[in-house]
């Protein structure tokens, strides 16, 4: 018998009621997207736009619909700020590299103009 006034919850199962858990054990199984824009206009000129875009999803789900951008940033992921460093290392081992090879020539080349200006002052 249903109370008058009262509405039946959409979201029980088998005669019981739905709790948040289960709900949001609906949700992110299924995964939830929710797109908006936001237009700000004055006199016909449109003077800003924001787009808003929420998935709302397991990360198994967004990686089964090919979201996966929080692997390569290096703020969210171990793995991608250890390749940033090794990356950065490398480019810093090259510009060292670099910077004592023209070190070494620019010595080599004082080097020989200084025994030029020698055998000129002897003659």
């Amino acid at each position: 018998m249903t109370t008058p006034g009262r509405l039946s919850d959409p979201y029980a199962s088998d005669g019981g009621s739905a709790n948040l858990a289960d709900i949001l054990e609906r949700v992110l199984d299924k995964g939830i997207v929710i797109a908006g824009d936001i237009r700000i206009n004055l006199l016909d000129i449109e003077l800003l736009t924001i787009k808003l875009r929420l998935i709302v999803a397991s990360l198994d789900k967004a990686k089964e619909m090919g979201i996966d951008w929080w692997e390569d940033d290096p703020a969210l992921s171990g793995a991608a700020r250890r390749r940033e460093l090794a990356r950065e290392n490398e480019q810093l081992q090259a510009r060292v590299a670099e910077l004592e090879s023209r070190h070494d020539d620019s010595r080599r080349h004082d080097g020989s103009r200084g025994a030029r200006a020698e055998v000129a002052r002897d003659e």
